[in-house]
């Protein structure tokens, strides 16, 4: 698939590629993390920091996206969102994706929030956003069927085991990366994948709305 064919994924793995290698270059990288990376601590508090050094704290689930901590890091984030996305956008759409990228962002900050509110680790790159375009892509390619549960139609019950196979994942991966949950953001791939999960077949209705 070429690029014209996914102009908003490849547009976003090349940005996020740039402000590493800028970041890199000029030695800027930590103060980006403090100023525009996730801190669920920021939310109803004011950390100490230098004056206008740091993004409003609603941009910082978006902010976040585009700063990974390590070259390893991005490529493996890249990587998964050329694969799924490009695939994804061409049925969906620029604007439906970028509705997905931007609400997966959003709902995984806000379940590392939830899950520890006053912590001041900084939660950095696109993980909750891709974690969104996994879920979608799932539903959308997945050739299983699950039968349905009494008044839970099929289509929620595969939802739901695919949102359960998904959290085991990332528990066994943050077990694996040692001190528990220190290493990864397991709840903001989390959030991000239940977000997909809930806008899958919205978004499949406006994209073919009147099809």
């Amino acid at each position: 698939m070429n690029r014209q064919s996914a102009p908003l994924t490849t547009g976003f793995a090349l940005l996020c590629v740039v402000v590493f290698v800028i970041l890199a270059i000029t030695g800027y990288q930590h103060q980006a993390f403090v100023g525009a990376g996730f801190i669920p601590a920021r939310f109803g508090a004011d950390l100490i920091a230098p004056p206008g050094t740091m993004l409003p704290f609603a941009l910082t689930p978006l902010s976040s996206a585009f700063l990974h901590s390590g070259v390893l890091h991005l490529v493996f984030n890249m990587a998964v969102l050329l694969f799924i996305g490009r695939q994804l956008e061409a049925p969906l759409g620029p604007a439906a994706t970028a509705v997905l990228l931007v609400a997966g962002a959003y709902a995984g900050a806000f379940a590392q929030w939830l899950a520890d509110p006053g912590s001041t680790a900084i939660v950095v790159g696109a993980s909750g956003a891709i974690s969104a375009l996994i879920a979608v892509f799932a539903l959308i390619f997945s050739r299983s069927q699950a039968p349905a549960i009494g008044p839970i139609p099929s289509h929620w019950v595969r939802a739901l085991w695919l949102a359960a196979a998904w959290i085991g994942v990332q528990l066994l991966l943050g077990f694996a990366g040692g001190a528990g949950f220190g290493n990864i953001a397991i709840w903001a791939h989390v959030g991000g994948f239940v977000a997909g999960l809930l806008l899958a077949r919205p978004l499949l209705r406006w994209r073919f709305r009147g099809r």
